[in-house]
């Protein structure tokens, strides 16, 4: 489901625009939908009010938990079923933030992602999306919302970007706080600047050569790595936030000293935060994480030279719940869409 969509059914029940910007303010914020009733400078005419019920059964239908999975972390692993019986996975992280899913599956094929083994089965609608924020939000404080979890952002753009606008606006979270993530993709770069919300990048990296990149990435965009640090920078240095590089940790494939000063060739100067993932371990997935110790000489390294790097752990390690791995485990052998429950 779109926003469109739902802004088609708010108009089909006559709702004015400002109680319709009352409405999205209550839902995106997790808020009953009567929140806003009462405002005696906008109070609800009594059809609208009727019909808030109805609306409120409508919204919270776009998107239910289907299974949570609490972590030592601090972070909660949610199985997400749609409307569809499709599922995606959101996380609650620590500090107030959640990473959502844009699409059902991912068509990029990243070699150590659990997501990226199905292929791509749907995109996620920006209603969808949102409505995965509005979950954790009836959860938690939420104030950043990164859209980091199943799918390649940059394949569903307008769905992105219209999810991303009107949670800075009606959502109430500020631009730096929505965080776009992608391998990578020339619309990204066309796009991002252009529109009235300009959200933080981040870039999928995990190596400085191209040739590895292509076996990593396998249906990622052929773009040179120091290429993409170049747009990275322009977009950086134009919207005043750091770009951060995500770079997930494989044990003798990208974490040697060759790869160390190639990091230090690209990002020397530049307007930049590395973030260092350790691998996380999925059935059938044939890599493993370097050590600890291996893992914080590469962040002291970097720092040494002027970057700025950081360690960062996968949510869920504790509980199997890597970015695909809640969906595997619910889908089974049959591949099938999570079946709707009762409840």
């Amino acid at each position: 489901m779109h926003l469109d969509a739902l802004r088609q059914r708010l108009c089909a029940l006559d709702v004015r625009p400002l109680h319709e910007q009352t409405l999205l303010r209550a839902w995106t914020r997790g808020l009953p939908l009567a929140a806003g009733s009462a405002d005696r400078a906008r109070p609800y005419p009594a059809a609208l009010i009727a019909a808030l019920p109805q609306l409120a059964d409508a919204l919270d239908g776009i998107a239910r938990v289907q299974s949570e999975h609490e972590s030592a972390d601090g972070s909660v692993r949610l199985l997400v079923r749609l409307a569809d019986g499709q599922a995606v996975e959101s996380v609650l992280l620590p500090r107030e933030g959640v990473c959502i899913s844009s699409q059902v599956g991912c068509a990029v094929g990243c070699v150590f992602c659990m997501t990226g083994r199905e292929g791509l089965k749907r995109q996620v609608g920006s209603a969808e999306m949102v409505a995965q924020v509005v979950l954790a939000r009836r959860r938690r404080d939420v104030r950043k919302v990164v859209f980091m979890g199943m799918g390649e952002p940059a394949h569903n753009l307008d769905a992105v970007m219209d999810a991303i606008e009107l949670l800075a606006t009606a959502g109430g979270i500020g631009h730096k706080s929505l965080v776009f993530s992608t391998v990578g993709d020339e619309r990204v770069f066309d796009r991002l600047p252009q529109g009235p919300v300009k959200p933080a990048l981040a870039l999928s990296l995990h190596t400085t050569r191209a040739d590895l990149r292509r076996t990593l990435l396998p249906r990622a965009p052929r773009i040179d790595p120091a290429d993409l640090v170049e747009a990275g920078e322009r977009y950086a240095r134009a919207t005043g936030y750091p770009i951060q590089y995500q770079w997930t940790l494989l044990e003798g494939i990208n974490d040697g000293d060759e790869e160390l000063a190639g990091i230090v060739e690209l990002l020397a100067g530049r307007y930049a935060v590395m973030n260092f993932i350790p691998f996380n371990a999925g059935e059938g997935l044939d890599f493993r994480r370097p050590g600890s110790n291996r893992a914080r000489e590469m962040v002291r390294h970097l720092h040494r030279r002027g970057i700025l790097a950081k360690l960062r752990q996968s949510a869920g390690q504790d509980v199997d719940g890597g970015c695909g791995q809640l969906r595997a485990r619910a889908l089974g052998a049959t591949g099938r869409p999570v079946r709707p429950s009762r409840s």
